[in-house]
């Protein structure tokens, strides 16, 4: 059973994680358990802050016209948290993040025309040189239906449009992104049948996986005997 005392202090320099991002679909619980990671690591939380995002309504109402000021306001304040993260210095907390920079081209790539892409990669671009890498990645992934019944269990009014087919195609999307990444060890979470906020169980055993892993692909299904 891990220390979680001794996180940060006595952990071996190999394995320390001083900035970890949890990723995932919509729906799959990346705040949730990156909120709950902060805490056991005694971390400063990094969040992308979708309510804060105001074109984010009129991109699930219309993602035609709501798509592209939705992605760069996301684009904007993901890159001035990390420029910021990046600027720090080498007394600064851990740090869990809700997000990882390199995926924001994941939506765009879903969501925008090629003329709006275009546009976006050049912003992309100019904004991410020199962002800080994560210590690890965690991946969560489920199905389509375990997302669209999460989504409508916590009951945001907004994302009432988001439909099976949207999320089959977020998936795949997340799917091949992950199946190329190298940037940073990677840690691949099988969330639908177990519970990490809840099932203190299944939470410390993650906790155990985090602590050995320092470098590679890894995946944590505990459901599989």
């Amino acid at each position: 059973m891990i220390d979680r005392n001794a996180l940060t202090d006595s952990q071996p320099q190999k394995n320390k994680k001083s900035y970890i991002a949890v990723e995932g679909p919509i729906g799959v619980g990346k705040t949730t358990l990156a909120k709950k990671l902060a805490k056991s690591f005694e971390a400063e939380l990094l969040l992308e802050g979708a309510a804060e995002n105001p074109f984010l309504e009129k991109f699930y109402q219309n993602a035609k016209t709501g798509a592209l000021p939705a992605q760069l306001y996301f684009l904007f304040q993901r890159s001035r948290q990390l420029q910021e993260l990046r600027q720090g210095d080498m007394f600064a907390p851990n740090h869990i993040a809700d997000f990882l920079m390199d995926k924001d081209r994941l939506f765009a790539r879903v969501n925008l025309d090629a003329d709006e892409l275009n546009l976006y990669e050049q912003v992309y671009d100019n904004l991410t040189i020199d962002a800080p890498l994560p210590d690890l990645v965690i991946y969560l992934q489920a199905p389509a239906d375990v997302l669209l019944k999460r989504i409508r269990r916590r009951g945001i009014s907004m994302e009432y449009t988001i439909t099976d087919e949207y999320l089959n195609q977020l998936s795949n999307a997340y799917t091949d992104f992950f199946h190329y990444y190298n940037a940073s060890p990677l840690l691949i979470v099988n969330a639908s049948g177990i519970d990490l906020v809840n099932n203190e169980q299944d939470y410390q055993h993650l906790l155990d996986r985090i602590e050995k892993i320092s470098g590679g692909r890894h995946y944590f299904n505990p459901t599989v005997v």
